[in-house]
């Protein structure tokens, strides 16, 4: 499929999914939004997903002001884009069966932000950082962000991204327990790689169930999150990858996964 503001590209097992728009540093229009939704909606394949951006920024936000602005009823315009075109792909990647990897160079702005904190695991550059900067312009924040922020780092520093509306930089994030590691600048991009492709080597049913679980679990009590374990373990254990981690388990060596 051609994409217009993203790249596609398959590295063995991982998908790769590139935002295009390095002369605006990725500032995301809602057909960018609806191509990503396109490309995780048909994963060929694939066992690992990869998120980038081109050039020195993941994503400086969306990119809707002039279509807001030249609207008669800015809100309602504003309301349709999340709606229609930024929530659904968001949604999309959370229900995915394949374990999600971002790689943060420079900006994770806005919805940038939501969409590079929505993946499983956030690799940063030492250039990145994480910004909700909505406050500054009379607006909040969205793509989930009032949801997964105060799960991630505590309402605190929710609020404190949220309402001052200041940068949040790797090492902090790091520090917050917000992404999982930062690196070199000049690293990343085999980081993030290296980390997607041990995923894609893993067993692949048995990760996104574990996804789902860990959604579950966000919104359950107790009891219901045991119960919903107990029937993913139901499922996992009928795989050709859990009879061949049992045999490698006794045989003492490393387990081939094939993601079935």
């Amino acid at each position: 499929m051609a994409f217009e503001h993203i790249l596609s590209d398959r590295r063995g097992d991982v998908l790769v999914l590139t935002l295009n728009r390095p002369d605006r540093l990725n500032a995301a229009p809602p057909a960018m939004f609806d191509e990503l939704r396109a490309a995780l909606s048909d994963l060929n394949g694939a066992r690992a997903v990869l998120l980038a951006g081109a050039g020195r920024a993941f994503c400086s936000g969306a990119d809707v002001a002039g279509g807001a602005l030249n609207s008669d009823d800015p809100g309602a315009a504003t309301f349709a884009a999340l709606t229609e075109h930024y929530n659904p792909t968001l949604t999309t990647l959370a229900a995915l069966d394949v374990p999600v990897v971002s790689a943060v160079r420079g900006a994770a702005a806005g919805i940038g932000c939501s969409l590079a904190l929505a993946a499983d695991f956030c690799v940063a550059s030492d250039t990145g950082y994480f910004l909700q900067a909505f406050v500054n312009i009379g607006l909040v924040p969205d793509g989930g962000a009032s949801w997964m922020l105060p799960r991630l780092i505590g309402r605190a520093r929710a609020a404190e991204m949220m309402l001052l509306g200041e940068r949040v930089l790797a090492d902090r994030a790091l520090e917050w327990g917000m992404i999982h590691k930062v690196v070199a600048d000049e690293a990343l991009d085999e980081a993030a790689l290296a980390l997607a492709t041990r995923l894609a080597a893993g067993p692949t049913v048995a990760l996104g169930l574990m996804r789902r679980a860990l959604h579950h679990g966000y919104e359950s009590d107790y009891a219901a999150a045991m119960l919903h374990e107990a029937k993913a373990q139901r499922h996992a254990r009928t795989t050709l990858d859990a009879t061949e981690g049992g045999m490698a388990f006794l045989a003492k060596r490393k387990p081939d996964f094939k993601g079935r």
